[in-house]
This record gives structure tokens, C-alpha cells and sequence, in this order.
């Protein structure tokens, strides 16, 4: 089979599995629009997301052609790989909708009334953004990094096929092809969803949901874990 061609086909694997796949850029757009991360610091998680889940993958593949291993016996690898990067999607966005719905329903604003002599004043406050502005000073945000440990975990199944046939015959320009043009795809198709979502969300009317983010994040989250773990998306 033609470089070219295997190139071609890794193209377009990369591009349809990555944007069939809402696993790929659904728990990226939830989280940078609940979390307020710009359009500079969503790019960047999800490249190294991205790597992370492409590069897993990668090695695997390697590893599998430096042994002679089959393809069946990497598939199976993938499978489960896939089944546990689901099941943490799923904890995940579960863990974060609860707690997206408590931070919701505790910042409800109440009023507070204030005499001194013949003045009078009402003033609104929320005990939640005070905690927040108290406890939230220097805290490190793991949200990226548990989503980097997903993306790792979860798999690329059409690599490791893509992979074999030119490793098969021995050409390693096939393998290097493949493998470049694959990952060039699968990440910027990632990229591109991501950003191109953001922005058209910006011009919807979110402002009445807007305390809800966390929590309407999190079930994002949690439904892409439950589409790749019980549907096979």
C-alpha cells in the first residue's frame, strides 16, 4: 500500500474518529466555560490533552510492533484502556455536578439590613462567594490534570491498525507517516471543536444559567462517560 495513501487514510480516520467522538472536546468546552479559562489556556489543555491521548496510543503501538505483538492482543489492550478512561469520565462529571449543584444552591444571595441613626440601607451577599474569596487565594486547579489523566488513559483504537500494516512491511517511513499525520489531525480537529464551540457560546443568552455552569458542566462530563462506556461512542 502507498505511503501517500496510508497517509491520506490516517487523515481522515483521525479527523471522523476524533469529531464523532464527543469524549473529545465536549469535557474540554464544559470546563473552560464553567472554570473561565481564555481561549490561550483552553488551547493549551487541550493540545497536552490531546498529546497525552495520542501519545499513549503511540507508545503502545510502538511497543506492540517492537514485540511482534498482534493485533488483537493490542486491540484487547485498547478496549479495556477505553473502558477505564469512560468509567472516569463518568466519576468525574458525576463528582462535579453534585458538587457544581451544592456550590449553586449555597450562593444564593440574601439581604441584610443596616440602620445608623436616621439611615437605613439593604445590601445583598453571598456566604459562598466569601468562602471563595477566602479559601480560593494560591489553590492549585487540578481540573487539568485530571482531564490530562483521562485523555491518557483513553485510547485511539484506528491507530494501532494504522500502525501494523506499514510496520508489517518493514517501512518505517509508513510507521513515522502514519503516526505524525494521525496525530496532527486527531489534535487539531480537537482544538478547533473546542475553540469554535467557546465562541459560539458566547453569543447565547447564558446569563440566567450562568450560577448553574458547574453543575450543567459536570453533567456534560458525566453524560460523555456514560455515551463512551454504554453506547460505545
Amino acid at each position: 500500500m502507498d505511503i501517500k495513501f496510508l497517509a491520506l487514510t490516517a487523515a481522515s480516520i483521525g479527523f471522523f474518529h476524533t469529531l464523532l467522538g464527543p469524549d473529545h472536546y465536549v469535557p474540554f468546552i464544559a470546563m473552560a466555560k464553567a472554570r473561565g479559562w481564555s481561549y490561550l489556556k483552553t488551547g493549551v489543555i487541550t493540545f497536552v490533552c490531546g498529546l497525552g491521548h495520542v501519545g499513549s496510543s503511540v507508545m503502545l503501538g510502538f511497543a506492540g510492533v517492537y514485540i511482534g505483538a498482534k493485533v488483537t492482543s493490542l486491540e484487547r489492550i485498547e478496549a479495556f484502556r477505553g473502558g477505564l478512561a469512560g468509567w472516569l469520565l463518568v466519576i468525574f462529571g458525576l463528582l462535579y455536578f453534585i458538587w457544581g449543584l451544592k456550590k449553586a444552591y449555597s450562593s444564593n444571595e440574601h439581604e441584610h439590613t443596616h440602620e445608623h441613626g436616621a439611615f437605613r440601607h439593604v445590601h445583598t451577599h453571598s456566604h459562598a462567594e466569601e468562602h471563595a474569596h477566602v479559601h480560593d487565594t494560591g489553590k492549585v486547579n487540578i481540573t487539568p490534570w485530571i482531564l490530562f489523566t483521562i485523555f491518557v488513559f483513553g485510547p485511539c483504537e484506528p491507530l494501532i491498525p494504522l500502525l501494523i500494516y506499514p510496520a508489517a512491511k518493514n517501512s518505517m517511513a509508513g510507521v513515522i507517516a502514519v503516526t505524525a499525520v494521525f496525530s496532527l489531525c486527531t489534535i487539531s480537529t480537537m482544538m478547533v471543536m473546542v475553540l469554535a464551540a467557546l465562541r459560539g457560546i458566547e453569543v447565547l443568552p447564558v446569563q440566567k444559567v450562568e450560577r448553574y455552569s458547574h453543575a450543567l458542566a459536570g453533567f456534560a462530563v458525566l453524560m460523555c462517560g456514560v455515551a463512551v462506556t454504554f453506547m460505545g461512542l
